[in-house]
């Protein structure tokens, strides 16, 4: 059997008498995309916190690729090639499309720079970017500045902002969070094109796009996993139903 390229094993973290992350085992495979859902309040964000690093379990450990980074800085995983995106965007809105990209592209190469300057003139930069931006549908768009385009654009841009760091496994913090039924169906689309290619943990609330993203499905209740199979497998577990999903099942 191969190893995951994510793993958790037993991750506990509280905060005061709340348990947000309850005994948290999971395994995620190369290649998969692995949703994470459950109600308000169940840990999703604590628990991708938690693997990005920017919390650190009470007890537990975390693996990628068979590797302990239980302790290790958000920093040093972004390198090994760990990314996460945000539910509230972290783009830089007075620069151009093309600006933001390029610079995540140059920031993965490892270049030095201290101004915006040097990645504009990098041809590699500046095609690598170009490249991503077309990937993700934004290529008409790459001398606009950041903040005029849409809210389902700029999470687009985020994707690309994954793409450029040469991620190989993506966090994903609820992607869909603010979009409208036409930016939900775009952004499925991209996903769908990704997925694959990389390894992803999507936490989202939005059960048709789950349902039709996931390889495989966590449901997560009171900080603790209740349930993981394929999407078939969680519509029709009755302990599911019962937590989380109810009578929405039969309209996903």
């Amino acid at each position: 059997m191969s190893t995951p390229v994510l793993e958790t094993r037993n991750l506990m973290k509280s905060f005061g008498g709340i348990r947000a992350t309850d005994d948290l085992s999971l395994s995620v495979d190369n290649g998969e995309l692995h949703a994470v859902i459950g109600p308000n309040g169940a840990g999703k964000t604590t628990l991708i916190t938690q693997l990005c690093g920017t919390q650190k379990p009470d007890t537990g450990s975390i693996f990628y690729k068979g590797r302990d980074i239980t302790r290790m800085a958000p920093y040093r995983r972004a390198r090994l090639g760990i990314t996460r995106s945000f539910q509230i965007t972290s783009l830089i809105m007075d620069m151009s499309v093309l600006d933001n990209i390029a610079l995540a592209v140059q920031a993965r190469a490892g270049s030095s720079f201290r101004f915006v300057r040097p990645a504009r003139s990098i041809d590699a930069v500046q095609n690598k970017a170009m490249d991503i931006l077309t990937r993700v549908g934004l290529a008409e768009k790459a001398r606009m500045t950041t903040s005029a385009l849409s809210h389902g654009e700029h999470r687009h841009m985020e994707i690309a902002i994954a793409l450029a760091s040469e991620a190989e496994l993506m966090l994903l913090d609820e992607p869909m969070a603010g979009l409208g039924a036409e930016e939900s169906r775009q952004m499925v689309e991209l996903l769908s094109q990704i997925k694959g290619k990389h390894t992803i943990v999507l936490i989202e609330h939005d059960m048709d796009a789950v349902f039709a993203l996931a390889d495989r499905i966590s449901v997560l209740v009171y900080g603790h996993i209740i349930a993981t199979g394929t999407p078939e497998e969680i519509r029709a577990n009755r302990d599911v139903e019962a937590a989380y999903l109810g009578e929405e099942s039969e309209a996903v």
